[in-house]
Order: structure tokens, then C-alpha cells, then sequence
């Protein structure tokens, strides 16, 4: 009974997809269900429950606070247990800081750290791109469009996947939509940030399509 108590407060117990708020998780940790990994080199990924008053579903959010400045290192949050190859996966995105990026994300068709694919809101930059990594390297899918993500305030990203389409929205707009062939099969979906990037993330969703 402990067991489905807990699967229904993150949300994983729901039949037709998948929400989790990240405030039934314990403070100053990983929550359960979620393991944390990087791509490329450099100091390791803190990820970790904490508290933030302007937060969506309140109290709780899931932050990335390590700040190592090594460019195109990238710490990584994967959701254990759900796999897709199309649907729609949302959170609610809040930078907070860094020198070399204030940057994060949504990966989706996840297969290894060294591979999969990423939607990037950059409030350093105020743009929006779509990248793959592949065996560990990453490259751009679809040029970067210009959209305000403000730093210390929260946007909605979306990514909707079917077959090698995807369309990416922010805050419920479409923005970009193109098409890659790299990666056809299901994978698993997460969480993403760079270099020094603080980032704070709640409301992730999942639907399968």
C-alpha cells in the first residue's frame, strides 16, 4: 500500500500519462524514481529537492545547483520507468544563474548519456534549439529561434515527438518544427542543464502518443 500511495503522489500511478510536482520528495536529495548522470567531462551534477516560494505547484522543485563552467558539460535527470518513442513531454523552467549559461531543458528518446534528443531554452541568449547527441558529441538539429526565457521566472517547454517530427512550444506557442531521422526507437525522458548553468525545474509531464 506504501508502495502505490507513493506512485500515485508523484503521479506515476496515472492511466493516461504521467505528472510529477516533486512535493511529496524529499528535501535536499534526488527524489525517487529519477537517476542522475552527465554527458561529457567535468564536475559531477547536483541535482536535489528544494524549496522555492514562486514555485508552480508548491512547495518543492527539482534543481540542478553544481556550476562547474566546463563547456558542454551537461548534467542529466532521467524519469526511471517510462519509455517512448512519441508523445508530449512538458516541465516548468526556471533559471537561475551562471556566468557561462543559464540554460536547461527536456530530453526525450533517451538512450544512454551519450544519446539522445534535447530541446534547450537559453535565458542567457534568449533563444530556443533542438540538438541531438550522438555517441556523445552534440550538434544542432534546427538553428536556434529568438524567445524571451527569463531569468528568475518561469516558462513552460513542451516538446511533441511523432515518428522523426517533433514541434517544440513555449509557454503553449509553437516555436520551432522540423523533422531527424538518428533516433526512431523509444527512450526515456529527463531533465537537462550546461556548463554552469542553476537551473530549477517542476510540473514535468509526460504523455505517450
Amino acid at each position: 500500500m506504501k508502495t502505490l500511495t507513493w506512485l500515485f503522489a508523484f503521479g506515476l500511478g496515472a492511466s493516461t500519462g504521467t505528472v510529477i510536482n516533486f512535493d511529496s520528495a524529499p528535501l535536499g536529495k534526488v527524489p525517487p524514481g529519477w537517476t542522475v548522470t552527465m554527458s561529457n567531462r567535468g564536475g559531477p551534477p547536483q541535482w536535489e529537492i528544494r524549496k522555492d516560494q514562486s514555485a508552480p505547484t508548491q512547495p518543492y522543485v527539482l534543481a540542478q545547483v553544481s556550476n562547474d563552467p566546463t563547456l558542454n558539460r551537461s548534467p542529466l535527470a532521467i524519469l526511471d520507468r517510462v519509455r517512448l518513442r512519441d508523445g508530449d513531454v512538458s516541465v516548468r523552467i526556471k533559471p537561475i544563474g551562471g556566468r557561462e549559461s543559464q540554460g536547461g531543458g527536456l530530453v526525450w528518446r533517451y538512450r544512454d548519456e551519450n544519446n539522445y534528443y534535447l530541446v534547450r531554452a537559453n535565458a542567457r541568449e534568449n533563444n530556443v534549439s533542438v540538438y541531438k547527441v550522438e555517441n556523445g558529441r552534440p550538434s544542432q538539429v534546427l538553428a536556434g529561434v529568438k524567445h524571451d526565457i527569463p531569468i528568475n521566472g518561469w516558462s513552460i517547454l513542451k516538446v511533441s515527438a511523432r515518428g522523426n517530427r517533433f514541434q517544440v512550444y513555449v509557454d503553449h506557442r509553437r516555436i520551432l518544427q522540423g523533422e531527424d531521422n538518428t533516433f526512431s526507437g523509444s527512450g526515456s525522458v529527463g531533465l537537462w542543464t550546461v556548463a554552469d548553468s542553476v537551473t530549477y525545474f517542476d510540473d514535468f509531464r509526460v504523455y505517450p502518443r
